[in-house]
């Protein structure tokens, strides 16, 4: 086996125990907050293995992320400023 094989297995492990994890601790149901961790979660693995694959480029990856921080922090910030 490559390392770059054993590279898309382990992000493949990861995102599919986190995947799992998020399905078995989350409360009935897809509200506000359940719907964005999974989409974060989602497009994360998929990026990431995309880019161990070599189908990303570094910027298009980096963006991705940078996206995913912001819309993160967005999702838990106050809509009233306090």
């Amino acid at each position: 086996m490559t390392i770059e094989l054993l590279l898309l297995v382990a992000i493949f492990l990861l995102g599919a125990a986190a995947l799992i994890g998020f399905f078995l601790t989350k409360t009935e149901g897809f509200g506000r907050f359940t719907t964005s961790t999974f989409l974060i979660l989602l497009v994360l693995v998929i990026s990431s293995l995309l880019y161990s694959a070599g189908m990303l480029e570094s910027q298009v990856m980096a963006n991705v992320l940078f996206a995913v921080f912001g819309f993160a922090g967005g999702l838990f910030t106050s809509k009233t400023g306090n």
